[in-house]
């Protein structure tokens, strides 16, 4: 992306115009139709939340930490993600809080509390973040902030129960901040990156309308996670998994 880091966890950055046809402020083909029309309406009950992120291709245990690094845009990237300890309540559901802190070239650019939550059946749900990008230490926009059931703003799936290939979803959905949509790419992939060779690695393809050029891909081995993520088209940018604990 040409300004904004990759990110691992979450769903990817918005950042270009153009929205997906049916949902947003205008038109455009879909690259990925997650095939609600637009018309879309997730209902959340929070009895059907479980208390732990156990799914096998997204782990999400407190304490766990994993270290990325990578390229983008000719520039070295260091991403730092951490699940802390600490829980939020977005629309009634307790969700985990992720810590993802990106460096680009040293120094500190962003550093991101992302929501997530798994309902009974084994979806890993993303109810969103709090967002802040920084210059020479200092804040200078929260601009991707949102929280699903404010202002319009719904969760999104990020981690299907059983993903099959073929299969798309919205990820998020805030109107003209946050639209990402992913499809299913691969099921049993392999992946050689710093932190070693994974077998039955899940692809999963990630597209924004409101950056309708570019497409990414996360790699994500069983009992580990995302562990490969790259650009591959409408721009340069790749990080891979050096380190787990």
């Amino acid at each position: 992306m040409a300004t904004k880091a990759l990110k691992v966890w979450a769903a990817a950055a918005a950042l270009g115009a153009g929205v997906l046809a049916g949902c947003g402020s205008g038109g455009g083909e879909a690259m990925i139709d997650p095939g609600d029309g637009g018309e879309y309406g997730p209902v959340i009950e929070p009895s059907a939340f479980v208390a732990d992120i156990d799914h096998p291709y997204l782990p999400l245990t407190p304490g766990s930490r994993w270290v990325y690094e990578g390229v983008e845009d000719g520039g070295s990237e260091r991403v730092e993600v951490v699940v802390t300890g600490e829980r939020r309540e977005v629309m009634g559901v307790s969700t985990v809080v992720v810590q993802d802190r990106v460096f680009e070239d040293g120094e500190l650019v962003e550093d991101t509390a992302d929501w997530f939550a798994q309902d009974a059946e084994g979806n890993v749900w993303y109810f969103g973040e709090d967002s802040k990008e920084l210059e020479d230490g200092e804040v200078v926009s929260t601009e991707g902030s949102w929280e699903a059931g404010v202002d319009g703003a719904l969760p999104g799936i990020v981690m299907l129960a059983n993903p099959a290939v073929g299969e798309a979803y919205r990820q998020e959905y805030s109107a003209g901040e946050a639209e990402d949509v992913a499809e299913v790419a691969e099921v049993m992939a392999s992946a050689s990156v710093p932190a070693g060779d994974f077998s039955e690695v899940l692809v999963i393809r990630e597209w924004n309308p409101l950056e309708p050029d570019v497409v990414e891909e996360k790699h994500h081995a069983p009992g580990v996670g995302v562990v490969l993520e790259f650009i591959v088209e409408g721009g340069e940018g790749r990080i891979e998994l050096i380190e787990q604990s």
